[in-house]
């Protein structure tokens, strides 16, 4: 994957030399090309702000060393190569989520425009959204002082998907958001050496060697916690999505399922979330699989 960013702090980037992308960059996973602005302009300031039209506070980035840049970066490409898609961070963008991160992965370049001030002159990305793909991404509900550090977070979040990057290939597959069986769950608390640590022990079940009580603990214990944390998200969930088991659980942490099969809170749940209920045995879990198809509704995932 080839990733270009045009901005006025190059040195801002340098992290990404360092940790797994700066791995994947010395291994050829990642093409990263920094480009300065201030490249494409001629006065003796180096200017690339000025004042906003109809008024108002702060300065907005010039369209004109904004075009340059970006055609000179398109102008890098092959007869026969895709063309990039252009990333532009900004608070009024679409929230970057995992499912946009999975997309961008799999896309062969992409081009970043952090900006400063109050962002770029709004010409800039109507001009390049006649021939490329544009995306207009926020990391969140709040404002920072450039496009820098999201750019930062977006390619971390791309990179690690990318064949090769992760040690193990499948580690991103239970992160929180990830598609199919942690679709709309956060992961839950994960656990090392040594057995206890300042009078603190760790879940028995994780001793067990229970393969299926381990994933069921797991998967339990993202349900309460995507409960506790962002309850919106259960409320996302698809019904289809969810076994005899995660109806239990949801029961459990004072959830109740409504018209359409769609899970909200129950009038309960104001007083606190519940408890996850204890995994099921494998006997119990294959009767519940069993009862579960006979309805058409498969396991989690599916």
């Amino acid at each position: 994957m080839r990733l270009d960013v045009v901005t006025i702090f190059p040195e801002y980037l340098e992290p990404l030399n360092v940790s797994l992308v700066g791995k994947a960059r010395a291994r050829g996973v990642l093409d990263v090309r920094i480009h300065d602005l201030r490249s494409w302009t001629y006065d003796r300031h180096h200017t690339v702000d000025d004042t906003p039209y109809g008024g108002g506070p702060g300065m907005v980035m010039k369209p004109e060393p904004w075009g340059e840049a970006l055609d000179a970066v398109l102008a890098a490409k092959e007869p026969d190569q895709e063309p990039p898609v252009l990333v532009v961070p900004t608070p009024s963008g679409r929230p970057f989520t995992q499912e946009l991160a999975v997309e961008l992965a799999d896309k062969p370049w992409l081009v970043f425009t952090p900006a400063r001030y109050e962002g770029i002159d709004r010409r800039v990305v109507d001009e390049y959204a006649d021939r490329l793909d544009v995306r207009e991404v926020s990391i969140g509900d709040y404002v920072l002082a450039g496009g820098e550090a999201p750019v930062l977070v977006m390619v971390e979040a791309i990179a690690r998907l990318l064949p090769g990057v992760l040690g193990n290939a499948a580690s991103h597959q239970d992160d929180s958001f990830a598609p199919g069986t942690m679709a709309n769950l956060l992961e839950g608390p994960v656990y090392t050496k040594p057995p206890e640590w300042r009078g603190r022990g760790i879940p028995e079940v994780l001793l067990s060697g229970h393969h299926g009580r381990i994933a069921r603990w797991r998967r339990d214990q993202a349900f309460a916690r995507t409960v506790a944390n962002r309850p919106d998200l259960i409320e996302r969930c698809a019904p289809e999505a969810l076994d005899k088991q995660d109806r239990a659980t949801l029961e459990a942490l004072g959830w109740q399922q409504g018209t359409g099969g769609r899970w909200h809170p129950g009038p309960d749940e104001a007083a606190g979330p519940g408890q996850p209920p204890e995994p099921e045995s494998e006997s119990e879990r294959g009767q519940d699989r069993g009862q579960d198809q006979d309805r058409g509704q498969g396991g989690p995932g599916k």
